[in-house]
């Protein structure tokens, strides 16, 4: 199993940048899947970005063109930038990890979850 500890949320106002990181341990999940999801209260959780094992990506189309997924092998690190912050993208963030090397827009296609991070984005 591996831990995923995401940080870099925090309180932007619209326009602003964020940076997200999700630090996995307890083994390397170069070979994984990862994905980036959201929920807002209220809210059902919702796909945002996702990486292939082979650093394809997918952006769902409300953070396209606004939110880069990137990894980082060495420091076996996620992250998500997140530009042109809106309101609507309050939310807590969730990076998940699938072993299985193909991302999924299904948050129940993922193995493991870090607990979350804030990101609040004030107009």
């Amino acid at each position: 199993q591996v831990q995923l500890v995401e940080s870099g949320g925090g309180l932007v106002q619209a326009g602003g940048s964020l940076r997200l990181s999700c630090a996995a341990s307890g083994r390397t999940i170069s070979g994984d899947a990862v994905g980036w999801f959201r929920q807002a209260p209220g809210k059902e959780r919702e796909f945002v970005s996702g990486m292939d094992w082979n650093s394809r990506t997918y952006y769902a189309d409300s953070v396209k063109g606004r939110f880069t997924i990137s990894r980082d092998n060495a420091k076996n690190t996620v992250y998500l930038q997140m530009n042109s912050l809106k309101p609507e993208d309050t939310a807590v963030y969730y990076c998940a990890s699938r072993v299985r090397g193909y991302y999924s827009s299904d948050s129940k296609n993922y193995d493991d979850w870090g607990q979350g991070t804030q990101v609040t984005v004030s107009s």
